[in-house]
């Protein structure tokens, strides 16, 4: 297929996911931690969402570098496997998924964390299931080496030979 969607899923998940949170925090706001929790969940939350930014960024670049598209509903022409993609097949919507919690832990809005789950998984659902095949139908054998070996989100993938 040409491209993996016709709408941009994934940045409409997480700030709808966010809008619904702060929707609930304003009539059902959850309880949230005072004294040095509050300041230990604050330093927590900079941390992710920093991370997260950071992130976003790098896979940017990632995306520049390799001059192909950062916009999830258009077709990919080049198969980034380097930078935070060594790490991940997804490393932006890791990343979306670390600032949207990342900011419930600063703002202390205790929605925005299960907000940033179910953005993750709704993602995973409507956009990256179906990149992952336009990525299959598009690079063949280079896409399966790369997806046996790199975590779709994070964490211990194949070594590289």
């Amino acid at each position: 297929s040409q491209r993996p969607n016709s709408l941009p899923w994934p940045p409409l998940l997480f700030a709808g996911g966010a809008l619904v949170a702060l929707g609930l925090q304003a009539v059902l706001p959850l309880p949230w931690p005072g004294g040095t929790w509050a300041a230990a969940l604050l330093m927590l939350g900079l941390f992710l969402a920093a991370t997260g930014i950071a992130l976003d960024l790098a896979a940017m670049l990632a995306f520049r570098r390799h001059q192909t598209t950062v916009l999830p509903h258009r077709g990919a022409t080049a198969l980034i496997t380097d930078g935070p993609f060594r790490y991940s097949r997804n490393p932006i919507y890791l990343a979306n998924t670390l600032l949207v919690a990342g900011a419930g832990l600063v703002f202390g809005i205790a929605w925005l964390i299960p907000a940033a789950f179910a953005g993750a998984f709704a993602t995973r659902k409507l956009a990256i299931e179906r990149e992952e095949k336009h990525l299959a139908l598009r690079f063949g054998e280079d896409w399966d080496d790369y997806a046996a070996r790199t975590p779709r989100w994070l964490g211990k993938g194949r070594p590289q030979p």
